[in-house]
């Protein structure tokens, strides 16, 4: 593994108040799986800029604070909290912060020969941009893949690839419609998601949900098939079930009180969604305990 934290290579703009970046292997097999080049984030100064006609590697990049301008190709995007993209090798870039709001933001840059197939199952094809929900949903997984690209391990390589990974499926499910992302559909959506995430224990059918929500049934469950890979009541009932678990996991919890205390007024029904969303009952699940 080759590393070093002295100087930069000289396809990092110097107009940055500050940064943190790791480097591993600078100059790794073309034929090689995903591999994690570097990484890091940085904080840019009011006149950042950087324009390049070419980049070596495949490259995220992800606005946790601050707005911009960003141009890849020929395609034009406003950089705001959230904004994720991507670029590989032939995609010219240009990247502006706004004075007012200078930009931080998060990069990672790796190679493979799968590269460019891997970001296009993760629905971020090198030259576009994608919004997530929430904006900082997606900076732990950055941290974490600096603090231990920095920690120079034999171990360090596969780590930040496993990382890589996790961003790529982070990627997926927290992307939001780039267009309307500020949507009144996507608003709705936003609302009632954290609506039943605060209420879950007492809410019970789709049809409170709606109520509660100041929403129609169908539109609910319109609003999820667009925003979500589950139903409103999966969500609710995987809701329901990790807080089961975790009082199941409680010495003296009786399923019968679990069950009452999640608003199940029957302890075989309760049982039955249990074991729907973990695959085991939940008399199973303590003795997994």
């Amino acid at each position: 593994m080759k590393q070093s934290a002295a100087a930069s290579p000289d396809f990092f703009s110097p107009q940055v108040s500050s940064a943190r970046r790791f480097y591993l292997d600078l100059n790794p097999p073309r034929r090689a799986g995903l591999t994690v080049v570097c990484g890091g984030v940085e904080h840019c100064a009011p006149d950042y800029q950087i324009q390049r006609d070419n980049f070596p590697f495949p490259s995220i990049e992800y606005v946790a604070h601050g707005r911009g301008q960003l141009k890849l190709g020929r395609r034009n995007f406003e950089l705001r909290p959230g904004s994720v993209f991507s670029y590989a090798p032939g995609i010219a870039q240009h990247i502006t912060s706004d004075a007012q709001q200078p930009l931080v933001k998060y990069f990672v840059d790796f190679s493979g020969a799968q590269s460019g197939r891997w970001l296009r199952a993760k629905k971020l094809a090198a030259g576009s941009l994608a919004q997530i929900f929430p904006p900082s949903e997606m900076q732990p997984l950055f941290d974490e893949l600096i603090r231990n690209g920095l920690r120079g391990t034999r171990h360090t390589p596969e780590l930040c690839r496993h990382l890589l990974e996790c961003l790529g499926v982070k990627l997926l499910e927290a992307r939001a419609p780039l267009k309307g992302y500020e949507s009144l559909a996507f608003t709705s959506y936003q609302n009632c998601h954290d609506y039943i995430r605060t209420h879950f224990q007492r809410l019970r059918t789709l049809a409170q949900i709606a109520r509660e929500s100041h929403l129609d049934n169908a539109y609910v469950c319109r609003l999820f098939r667009l925003y979500d890979h589950q139903s409103p009541y999966q969500f609710l009932m995987r809701l329901k079930m990790n807080a089961a678990a975790e009082q199941l996991a409680q010495p003296g919890a009786l399923v019968k009180n679990v069950a009452a205390d999640l608003g199940f007024t029957n302890p075989f029904h309760f049982s039955r969604v249990f074991k729907s969303v973990f695959a085991v009952p939940p008399h199973a699940f303590r003795k997994l305990r």
